[in-house]
């Protein structure tokens, strides 16, 4: 078991500009919602009472040179991370891998917000310091993943849907209280499985109800959108699959009433199946993706936070790279999990000797993306772990 004394702390920041004047403990009372006068009249939501501090959350994530550490893998998920260096899948166990990720001294330069999973919100690291406080220390954002999972869904060609709507205000408003800043909804669609538009509709009606309750209760929604990486399909098959995904997210983000200004984009890259014969350049994903972007995203939202979807460590910095070699309407970065967590866990194995070589891993993997967010990584000295393709078929959550 990791020893508590070899996690190092992270260094005590002033308080941040997102969090000053705000009160964690208690969200505010109620949220005015908007009352349509005529049923011809145009529908426009007043501004909650939150507008202000959505906008200005989702800013601050959304800065320069920085991203989002995911790290809200379901405690059956990262059973299966740990089982892989041959750590039993316990609370003390996750406890001791996470204290690890959040107390890596200047995390905060590179990563701008962390989403965290329900256990970890409500979890002190192993010197008994709240985690959500010690992500404040160093400037970062606290997040929350409020989705309950994917289950099949019924009528499809062998698909799935999000769950979780049911109780989403209540733990939302309970998350607000424990410090959580933003969410996170995932959904997926596969390419193999068609998509069907009954799986494309459900995705995009689930993201925008998840968004609308997570705005009225103080929390920035991440709205993901994920297209799998599973099939042999080309880079333009897609494209077009992703076009249509995104049209629908976006017209019912519209019909919920939901403020771009307060959300965070988390799509997948645009690339080719990852069995696919034709592999893409780094440019030429750049190119696809900022193409779709720019048909399919409003100026408004703030940022676009790629997910690394099982591509590589390298693989995903070198085409965050690619798209920001000019400028962008949007603040174009990373919200990686296993691109930034790989290399992090092999190199730990459970051993508390290991946690400083650790840590200095994952602050290389974050600085090299926050170059990407920049446009100025080159890729020199990764080395060939770094290197290696993460893709696991039908991943989920």
């Amino acid at each position: 078991m990791p020893s508590a004394s070899l996690l190092k702390s992270a260094p005590v920041l002033g308080k941040p500009e997102w969090l000053k004047g705000q009160a964690l403990p208690q969200p505010p009372a109620s949220v005015v919602r908007y009352n349509p006068v005529a049923s011809s009249a145009l529908s426009v939501r007043a501004s909650s009472s939150y507008a202000d501090e959505l906008v200005k959350t989702a800013k601050t994530v959304a800065s320069p040179e920085r991203g989002i550490l995911a790290m809200d893998e379901s405690n059956a998920t990262c059973g299966k991370r740990l089982a892989s260096i041959g750590l039993e899948n316990t609370e003390a166990s996750r406890q001791a891998y996470r204290t690890l990720l959040v107390t890596v001294p200047g995390l905060g330069q590179y990563i701008s917000g962390a989403i965290l999973f329900e256990e970890t919100l409500y979890q002190s690291t192993t010197d008994g310091r709240k985690i959500v406080d010690v992500l404040v220390e160093q400037n970062i954002v606290p997040g929350i993943k409020v989705d309950k999972g994917l289950v099949p869904l019924a009528g499809s060609n062998n698909e799935s849907w999000c769950q979780g709507l049911d109780g989403l205000a209540s733990r939302s408003a309970s998350y607000y209280q424990q410090g959580a800043r933003f969410a996170k909804w995932r959904t997926v669609i596969s390419i193999p499985n068609g998509p069907s538009e009954l799986a494309v509709k459900e995705a995009a009606w689930g993201l925008a109800r998840y968004a609308a309750i997570s705005q009225d209760n103080g929390l920035v929604p991440i709205v993901e959108p994920e297209i799998l990486l599973d099939g042999d399909h080309g880079i333009d098959r897609t494209f077009e699959v992703a076009k249509k995904v995104w049209a629908g997210v976006f017209f019912y983000l519209s019909q919920n009433n939901v403020l771009f200004e307060g959300i965070l984009l988390k799509p997948s890259m645009v690339t080719p199946g990852a069995e696919a014969k034709d592999r893409a350049t780094p440019e030429q994903v750049a190119d696809y993706t900022l193409r779709l972007l720019h048909q399919r995203i409003p100026p408004a939202v703030p940022g676009i936070m790629f997910l690394s979807g099982g591509l590589s460590e390298v693989e995903a910095t070198l085409n965050l790279n690619a798209m920001n070699q000019a400028p962008n309407p949007w603040h174009v970065s990373f919200s990686y999990a296993r691109a930034l967590q790989n290399t992090c866990l092999k190199k730990w194995g459970g051993r508390p000797e290991n946690v400083k070589e650790v840590q200095e891993a994952l602050l290389v993997r974050a600085k090299a993306n926050s170059l990407a967010q920049l446009g100025k990584y080159t890729g020199e000295g990764e080395s060939e772990e770094s290197k290696q393709g993460m893709f696991v078929k039908g991943y989920v959550y």
